[in-house]
């Protein structure tokens, strides 16, 4: 049997690709739009990014997206196999495997009951379209509140500041698509 290879986590892999690349966190603050206080917390463990953020960091940063986003590289059955990540009060999981270095990445997130993503609004180039499949969400698109239910969908502008919120009682389930140029 193969023995599972030990997994970085995610704010160690940020903080390892900063530091190499010679980076300040003010730097990178002003290149992310996140605070400085945000990203140490990140890169210590104490917060998980949202996929959004992610790709913020990864395009600061030069990387691919994947080796943020990529929890395990051990065989290739396991790399074609969806997995899911957990962020504050969130779960989301990748259904365009393989895509790390595409513009386009479609996932499915789970929004707990009557929560919200802490820590500052999302932020990143490109578009982003939103399918609830159920429960009910708010996004923020700037100051514009936008409220869907299950059927329903929106399409926007991602390089304005937006934010994901359940407005339910019930978790909500949604199929988010992410276009970075």
């Amino acid at each position: 049997m193969a023995k599972k290879k030990e997994i970085t986590p995610i704010g160690k892999r940020i903080r390892r690709a900063r530091l190499d690349k010679k980076m300040s966190l003010d730097t990178m603050a002003n290149e992310t739009g996140l605070s400085k206080d945000f990203i140490k917390k990140i890169e210590g463990g104490e917060k998980r990014p949202s996929v959004g953020t992610l790709l913020q960091i990864s395009r600061t940063l030069r990387l691919d997206s994947g080796f943020l986003l990529k929890e395990q590289e051990d065989t290739l059955e396991e790399r074609s196999n969806a997995y899911t990540k957990r962020t504050d009060n969130y779960a989301y999981t990748p259904l365009t495997p393989g895509a790390e270095n595409k513009h386009l990445k479609a996932f499915r997130i789970v929004v707990e009951a009557g929560t919200s993503h802490e820590g500052v609004g999302f932020q990143h180039e490109g578009e982003e379209f939103a399918y609830v499949l159920s429960g009910e969400v708010e996004i923020q698109v700037g100051d514009h509140v936008n409220v869907l239910k299950a059927g329903e969908s929106l399409h926007f502008n991602s390089g304005i500041k937006h934010d994901l919120r359940n407005a339910g009682p019930a978790s909500a389930e949604l199929i988010v698509v992410v276009y970075a140029p």
